[in-house]
């Protein structure tokens, strides 16, 4: 290990060193961490001395820890030169062609020996579904597809399509995206800071497959990061998880290129050393690696280390406007410092400077770290790596502020990056950044398959499973589409009793994974506990408090439940682990993640946009759902918008049911459509805490459930009114049904289960009658009565029923919950916002009055009687 050059004499150093190793010989390590550990407090207690947070500015292993790689080192330079090539090349062509499609050339070119390096050695093939899992930094797309155009798997006319996508089948996605293309990119990245924290579940989740005994191999996650990313909170949300689970299977390496989108990450700071300190402090292992060979020979001609301190002091803006002028100008500044570095650096001849580089670019530095980042600690391992943005792209690009968005190049920027590449062209084909293939016999193509077969395959590679989940025996449905008689219930219970039924359906209950962020026994849930026991890797080191109940909380190394504290963007990727454990581990799961329905698609809205681009399969159940039904807890609490976020998923399937019997069918619906027919689509089903009476299941109502409306029994022939009601509102509804029958108006009600899979059966046929001219009719149409006037009423915004307008042939009104929400009882609230049955059967006699209904005038004219002026002036969207 490198370390400062010390101030004592070295020989008292190494008997200090020696005492050290004589008290881990006698004692162990704990008896000398116990020891370091006093020594330290005594020295915080004489405060008059302060421990750095952060190593030397040097590299983590010098320069006797060094490995010597493989012999075919030029034959990998070679094949990266050409992959260069080939990245630059994608985003040229593409912005040649049509200059708004953008591109990032100096991601790539900053992280290009990062990959190479590990894509050449390090990278396990997941042919067999136990190779290694990489997300890659979404920028650097370019570099990975031209890695696979060498490697035969994509051509030419692949990287002519980048991102040219909507009329090619053949063309490439900007970034990594399984639903664009679903055999090559497994993990979405590109939303900065959603790599990391789903490379962290994806390595606990495979930790949670072999305490369960799906896996016996502990695979290798990889994540690919830029230091500015860091900055996102999600990047660093589970650095704490991944300690306290002992996750040395997850490797972060960092691209600490110090510039971010529109200059440097820390300009008077450094970043690499900030990032230290942080992954330090979550307790991982850092493995630095700063400078290349090249500045092996100024480490051991500076004895003092003046050089050393004089890079310390260096802040990362100063360093990039050094870098971007070549390393001569950062000799010469270092040169500047003091008499000491003077004579350190002029001993440096013309070629030995050229050659100091950051260790990033350096194969050796590269190469070494994954070595020692793949031999497990006990620790997860961050490599930040520090490289130069636009690594030699030109003087325009190279370590310059615009960097980012760089995506052209001039024909003099491109003469000089081939001759960089080694590209053998003419002219002509050089300044039209031709592709460049040598060919399947070259030397270096050879090369590169013949790595990835002795790796184990190629890299990225997507493998969906086509194993199914075992069937539900339709008995596990048949008690919930019996009334509760004189039982009330809400459908949040009737979601677990439905869980627990599931759980004695042996040849199920295995792949079921219930997920809670904390609140288990606020929905009910605590009786899993004991049951299924909650996972944890090291098993209940401790006797809980209630050991002695029946429901005592019991935490199990191979226990089915997850329970992940107080996060919800971390219950949540647990859930998308668990949910493309089909694609990933060739294991298909049905996790089932409840939570509080306002903290799902609000606070946690870019994970779940993941969820579908990743193709998740599994149920979203978003409980105390609705603006008015969780009541007390208010503003913060009461969601009225989520089921409008969850519409804009294309293959999120949402609905929002009323019954326990429409919960059961919709849930039978969706286990068997995403673990039997393997559709990649995932559910979100809404659930309330409200407790009431629920009937029996209508017959023949199955079909309607699941696309979205049923006519509920006894209702009038030839109505005057249609009415639609979803949720716990649907009870609203019908009572203002009856009221609207005692003054002698004939109604149908309807229970609304998704006015999204409504609205999108109808787009679909309205499309198609557009491109082709034939009109068929969609299920909606086909429910609701011509020339009838129709309202809706939901727990939601109006926007939410507002969906399936534009195809209702009828007089359309809405009733919803826009606004904030607020505290108070439910009755209340609803009166508030206008969705209790007084405030339907006011719109509904309003709506039949202006549709030219001729018995409505007097019944208006009585009910308009009894508005105070208090409900005028009470309106929830008014600022």
């Amino acid at each position: 290990m490198s370390d400062q050059t010390c101030a004592i004499d070295p020989t008292e150093l190494e008997e200090w060193q020696s005492s050290i190793d004589d008290i881990i010989g006698r004692y162990g390590l704990h008896g000398a961490k116990q020891v370091i550990q006093q020594v330290v407090n005594h020295v915080k207690q004489q405060g008059q001395l302060t421990l750095e947070t952060t190593s030397s500015h040097l590299n983590t292993y010098d320069q006797s820890y060094d490995t010597q790689i493989p012999d075919d080192l030029a034959l990998s330079e070679q094949a990266e030169k050409f992959i260069l090539w080939n990245a630059m090349a994608m985003v040229v062509r593409a912005n040649q062609m049509h200059s708004e499609l953008g591109g990032h050339l100096s991601t790539y070119a900053s992280s290009s020996m990062l990959y190479r390096i590990a894509f050449d050695y390090f990278f396990k093939g997941d042919d067999q579904h136990t190779g290694d899992l990489v997300y890659f930094q979404g920028h650097a797309s370019p570099g990975i597809y031209a890695r696979s155009f060498l490697e035969g798997r994509l051509d030419e006319h692949n990287l002519s399509r980048f991102r040219q996508e909507a009329l090619d089948e053949k063309g490439l996605s900007s970034y990594p995206h399984p639903w664009l293309m679903p055999t090559y990119w497994q993990f979405p990245t590109v939303s900065m800071g959603l790599g990391p924290i789903q490379a962290i579940y994806q390595a606990y989740w495979q930790r949670y497959l072999m305490g369960r005994e799906f896996a016996n191999n502990d695979r290798l996650v990889w994540a690919y990061c830029g230091d500015g990313e860091m900055d996102e909170p999600e990047s660093t949300a589970a650095l704490y998880l991944a300690s306290r689970e002992k996750l040395d299977n997850c490797i972060f390496v960092v691209n600490c290129n110090l510039q971010r989108l529109d200059g440097p990450v820390r300009g008077n700071g450094q970043i690499i050393s900030e990032l230290e300190a942080q992954f330090t402090a979550a307790g991982w292992r850092v493995i630095k690696v700063l400078w290349g060979c090249g500045w092996d020979k100024l480490w051991q001609l500076d004895t003092e280390g003046a050089l050393q301190a004089a890079l310390a002091d260096l802040v990362d803006g100063e360093y990039q406007a050094l870098y971007a002028q070549g390393p001569q100008a950062l000799l010469d500044h270092l040169s500047a410092q003091s008499p000491s570095c003077q004579a350190i650096c002029a001993q440096l001849s013309a070629h030995e400077v050229s050659q100091l580089l950051p260790g990033g670019h350096d194969p050796i530095k590269v190469y070494t770290a994954y070595k020692h980042a793949t031999e497990r600690t006990g620790k997860p391992t961050v490599i930040l790596a520090h490289t130069i943005k636009g690594f030699q792209l030109g003087q325009k690009t190279h370590s310059r502020n615009i960097a980012h968005n760089k995506k052209k190049m001039a024909s003099d920027d491109l003469s000089e990056y081939a001759n960089y590449c080694k590209i053998p062209m003419t002219k002509a084909a050089i300044e039209d950044a031709d592709f460049y293939h040598p060919g399947n016999d070259a030397p270096a193509v050879r090369f590169l398959q013949a790595r990835r077969q002795a790796l184990g395959g190629y890299l990225p590679k997507r493998q969906p499973s086509t194993t199914k989940l075992p069937v539900l025996p339709d008995a596990i449905w048949s008690g919930m589409r019996e009334s509760t008689g004189d039982k009330q219930a809400s459908t949040t219970m009737a979601f677990v009793r439905m869980l627990n039924m599931m759980l004695r359906c042996e040849p199920l209950k295995p792949f079921i994974v219930p997920i809670v962020a904390d609140e288990a026994r606020t929905f009910g849930m605590e009786g899993l506990f004991k049951k299924i026991g909650i996972y944890a890797s090291a098993g209940q080191q401790y006797q809980p408090e209630d050991t002695q109940s029946i429901m005592r909380y019991e935490e199990r190394a191979n226990g089915q439940l997850l329970q992940e504290g107080l996060t919800e963007a971390g219950a949540l990727s647990a859930w998308i682990a668990a949910a493309t454990s089909y694609a990933t581990s060739n294991q298909p799961m049905l996790p089932m993640y409840i939570f509080y329905s306002m903290f799902g698609f609000q606070r946690v809205g870019d994970l779940l946009w993941l969820a579908g681009d990743i193709r998740a399969r599994g149920f979203l159940l978003g409980a105390t759902a609705g603006r008015t039904t969780l009541g007390g807890e208010g503003l913060q609490h009461n969601d009225g918008q989520s089921l409008v976020m969850a519409s804009l998923i294309t293959n999120c399937i949402s609905y929002d049911p009323c019954f326990h019997y429409e919960l059961a069918t919709i849930m039978a619906h969706g286990a068997k459509r995403m673990g039997v027919d393997c559709d990649d689509v995932f559910y979100y089903i809404t659930l309330m805490n409200e407790n009431y009476h629920h009937p029996e299941m209508p017959e023949g109502a199955e079909e309607g459930i699941i696309k979205g409306m049923y006519v509920l029994p006894n209702q009038d022939e030839n109505p005057d009114i249609q009415l639609l009601g979803s949720g716990t509102i649907l009870r609203e509804v019908i009572s203002a049904a009856e009221q609207l029958r005692a003054h002698g108006i004939r109604v149908r009600v309807y229970s609304v289960t998704s006015f999204t899979e409504l609205a999108r059966e109808a787009n679909q046929h309205q499309r198609q009658a557009i491109l082709t001219g034939e009109a068929t009719a969609s299920y909606l149409e086909s429910q609701l009565l011509e020339d009838v006037p129709v309202l809706a009423a939901t727990d939601y915004v109006r926007a939410y029923p507002d969906q399936i307008r534009q195809h209702v042939k009828s007089p359309y009104a809405v009733l919803g919950t826009d606004g904030f929400g607020r505290s108070d009882s439910r009755s209340n609230l609803r009166a508030f916002f206008g969705v209790n049955a007084e405030s339907i059967l006011l719109q509904s006699v309003v709506h039949l009055e202006q549709s030219g209904h001729a018995k409505t005038s007097e019944l208006l004219s009585t009910l308009r009687g009894q508005v105070t002026d208090e409900q005028v002036n009470r309106d929830p969207t008014r600022v």
